[in-house]
């Protein structure tokens, strides 16, 4: 089997850029940045963060992440603060990004839960509160580090409920997801995605559905459009996309596109625009 997140960060990257490190003292309010998802990593606390109407305290060096725009509240000490390295975080595709689809809202997570990541927070930290030439660039990367670090432990412990996250944790599953990422333009069939998996037919429709709460055929559909938008994004002609990513026809694709982002492929790209 093929890596379950090497496929999705290579077509959907996550980059991180920092944005700020140091004591964080009394109340500061983040307001959220469209388009945007943001990474904190409290090194030393007590931290209050408030959001949607709920706090959580935080007493630990812990992880706070917020894959989507969300306004939230840090209230720490006046004067003492808390120390914290924070990164804003982009992932390619916005909100299109699958990644951003199935992570929650928001993630606190202790430190010391990501397993192996000692070294590497310990290289953030120590590089995020120097001065040292290159630091933007080099904590810039040990954030996307940590976020892949994160993105493993949800999958591994199965911390993730439902969706595509839960899916690629799914023993079985994984196998006929990694098997659409990195073959999209394959006509598959639920028989050759449930041999994949090594399901019986039924096992594997009715697991898929409860699972990742999409048919696999709705699934590997919404796959398709998403590569489709990267690639309009880029300035590719749909045409020359559709067969890349398994549609017989320019038609075809403008058909499933417009079935699944409820837009024509032209009119997404003019709403991108405008966006931009």
């Amino acid at each position: 089997m093929g890596d379950r997140l090497a496929v999705l960060l290579e077509r959907f990257p996550v980059s991180a850029q920092v944005f700020h490190a140091g004591a964080l003292c009394g109340i500061n309010t983040l307001d959220a940045i469209d388009g945007m998802g943001q990474l904190h990593l409290i090194r030393r606390g007590p931290l209050d963060v408030s959001h949607g109407g709920s706090t959580v305290q935080v007493s630990e060096p812990s992880l706070l992440l917020y894959p989507r725009p969300l306004p939230h509240r840090f209230s720490s000490d006046p004067q003492r603060g808390a120390d914290m390295a924070c990164a804003n975080l982009r992932f390619e595709g916005g909100a299109g990004n699958p990644l951003v689809a199935a992570l929650p809202s928001f993630v606190c997570l202790p430190l010391q839960s990501l397993p192996g990541a000692g070294p590497v927070l310990d290289l953030l930290f120590e590089e995020a509160f120097d001065q040292r030439c290159g630091r933007q660039a080099m904590v810039d990367r040990l954030f996307e580090v940590v976020m892949i670090q994160l993105l493993r432990h949800l999958m591994e412990q199965g911390e993730v409920r439902g969706g595509l996250l839960a899916g690629l944790a799914h023993a079985r599953l994984r196998h006929a997801l990694v098997a659409m990422h990195e073959a999209p333009a394959r006509e598959w069939t639920l028989e050759e995605l449930a041999a994949v998996a090594g399901m019986s037919r039924s096992v594997f429709a009715e697991t898929f559905r409860e699972t990742v709460g999409l048919t696999p055929g709705q699934y590997l559909q919404g796959w398709r459009v998403r590569l489709a938008q990267q690639a309009l994004r880029r300035g590719r002609p749909l045409k020359v996309v559709a067969s890349e990513v398994g549609y017989a026809s320019e038609a075809a694709l403008s058909r499933a596109f417009k079935s699944h982002a409820g837009v024509s492929p032209r009119a997404w790209k003019r709403q991108q625009e405008v966006a931009a």
